[in-house]
């Protein structure tokens, strides 16, 4: 079988350790193991620049191939990630063969097709447009959290206001965490169209809350103040990866 590439390397990464198989020549191979801390990847880079290593390859196993990538991309060392059940559906594997020498041999003969790996710029922007999203749903969890001891209290606030964490919403949490509890002043807190609810309002304001949860209510708008406000430093962070 054609060989492409008489140096190049696999690597069989996990959470602590990789083992890295060096093809040097058409018959020699080399292996090593290494931890995954920085430094030890930093000395698979040195060890594959003093072979002139003409081509990486390493599985896509959950992210721990991240931070080995992004070094080899600093480092101008050329490597492909590979699907893994690509690489176990080629025929042909000796069972005491390694998995770091399997995936060399492979690369070795232009058998594995690498994965599309964004450029670093975009795969900065996806992982904080992740992170944004993630928030987005904490906020929400808490929202939901904030609604269940409202209605514990039975205090109907969702049953006209749609959104508890609009402008009107806001307000009334503010008073009743402040110790109001007059449905009457409350409901005036009401802003915009809200306010052509006043009456339904007052009925639904007329709970009974207690000391224990209204300070259930003080941490969790606390905390969605919080995660507001992380998302709209985060809403920045894109825009400026976005118009650089």
């Amino acid at each position: 079988m054609e060989v492409l590439y008489k140096r190049c390397c696999g690597i069989d990464i996990h959470k602590n350790m990789m083992v890295a198989c060096v093809f040097t020549s058409v018959r020699k191979k080399e292996i090593r193991q290494f931890s995954t801390m920085t430094e030890d990847i930093l000395q698979l880079v040195s060890w594959l620049k003093e072979t002139d290593c003409e081509m990486a390859a390493m599985e896509s196993t959950g992210s721990y191939w991240k931070p080995v990538y992004n070094i080899f991309e600093e480092e101008c060392i050329p490597i492909m990630v590979v699907n893994a059940q690509h690489i176990k559906g080629v025929p042909g594997r000796k069972t005491d063969v390694k998995d770091a020498e399997w995936i060399a041999d492979l690369v070795r003969h232009g058998l594995v097709k690498a994965s599309y790996i964004p450029g670093r710029e975009q795969r900065e922007l996806r992982e904080i447009t992740r992170y944004r999203q993630e928030i987005i749903e904490e906020r929400a969890r808490e929202l939901n959290r904030i609604q269940a001891v409202l209605e514990g209290c039975n205090v109907k606030l969702s049953s006209v206001i749609t959104d508890i964490s609009g402008k009107s919403g806001m307000a009334i949490l503010k008073a009743i965490i402040s110790g109001e509890s007059d449905p009457v002043i409350l409901s005036e807190l009401a802003k915009g169209k809200a306010r052509n609810k006043i009456g339904e309002m007052q009925k639904a304001l007329q709970g009974r809350i207690l000391e224990h949860q209204r300070k259930m209510l003080r941490h969790q708008l606390i905390h969605i103040e919080s995660l507001t406000s992380l998302i709209m430093d985060l809403d920045a962070d894109i825009k400026k990866k976005q118009n650089p």
